[in-house]
């Protein structure tokens, strides 16, 4: 980290990760070597001591401490307010790059530049795959999921989506996951960042697909490799992170598809949850071997059908 402009500005979002933290400045302090950057830490209230160990062991870095957490997209859009970087590199507490990934993204930006966000390609701590490419959620798509037909025809165009792809080319996307995205500045400018009514999940998607609507694109290369390890900040607390998801994806509907997208992706969540429910239900009574496993399945699409039959639509960030 330098003096001069940085090229790129880290934003890190931190809540209750303080080890896993730790290490991602770690990584990524070492992969930044030779390129003009700086590093901001938003950590959202976390109570494990995360904000003293950072100053302890980072003392360069720029940390924001707030006194609430606030979610996903309002931390990273109060770092990219004050950033000075040209581009920002958005990185999960828990996604840890390999060697030569930031560099990577950066070049990858430099041969598309129209391309607003660049996603690298994720891998599990064990080094496989992470499919990180999705479609933008619409009540179509929701049926096409819900009835497997995408899984029928997942090469299709029409009816595809990116989970069966190897993410193994350079190619535009719609959307790639917020666990790591490089971001061009005027991407901030233009389109004012993350809508802060998502508290978390689905804001990045929705940023990315207003991204398209003003003429830039995504673009996935495998060429920077980053490992995410995945929900690491709601791992205590999975029933509230699961209404989270869903209040997003209401949200998400909402907006961009009114009311009427809102109700026709519940029904198809509902109709795709009672058939697998019931088809669970059927292996763990054929299937003693299968049993406990099945039984466990058919009750978590039984209580998504439910939820999603009888729960009120409203704000994400309403229900933090």
């Amino acid at each position: 980290m330098g003096s001069e402009m940085p090229a790129v500005s880290v934003i890190i979002v931190s809540y209750n990760t303080r080890e896993m933290t730790l290490r991602c400045l770690r990584t990524v302090i070492a992969d930044l070597a030779g390129i003009a950057s700086d590093i901001w830490v938003v950590d959202n209230a976390s109570q494990d001591g995360s904000a003293d160990a950072i100053r302890s062991e980072f003392p360069d870095v720029h940390l924001i401490v707030n006194p609430d957490n606030a979610g996903f997209g309002a931390a990273n859009n109060l770092a990219m307010l004050q950033a000075q970087g040209e581009t920002f590199l958005l990185l999960n507490s828990d996604a840890f790059v390999h060697a030569g990934a930031v560099k990577a993204l950066m070049d990858c930006a430099k041969r598309h530049p129209d391309a607003a966000v660049i996603g690298p390609r994720l891998v599990n701590s064990d080094g496989s795959l992470q499919v990180s490419c999705y479609r933008f959620p619409s009540p179509s798509r929701a049926w096409l999921e819900n009835l497997w037909i995408s899984s029928l025809f997942p090469n299709s165009r029409v009816f595809g989506d990116y989970r069966r792809w190897a993410h193994d080319s350079e190619c535009v996307v719609d959307s790639v996951i917020g666990a790591c995205m490089l971001v061009r500045r005027e991407a901030f400018t233009e389109t004012g960042g993350f809508d802060e009514r998502y508290f978390m999940y689905q804001e990045e998607t929705d940023w990315q697909r207003s991204l398209l609507e003003v003429g830039s694109n995504v673009v996935f290369t495998p060429t920077a490799v980053v490992t995410h390890l995945g929900g690491a900040s709601g791992k205590a607390e999975s029933e509230r992170v699961n209404s989270h998801f869903f209040d997003s994806l209401d949200l998400y509907q909402r907006k961009h598809h009114g009311i009427l997208g809102v109700i026709s992706v519940r029904a198809a969540m509902v109709v795709g949850c009672f058939m697998r429910a019931a088809a669970w239900g059927v292996v763990s009574v054929v299937m003693p071997k299968r049993r406990n496993a099945a039984s466990v399945k058919s009750r978590f699409h039984a209580r998504l059908c439910l939820r999603q039959a009888t729960h009120r639509a409203g704000s994400a960030k309403g229900i933090s």
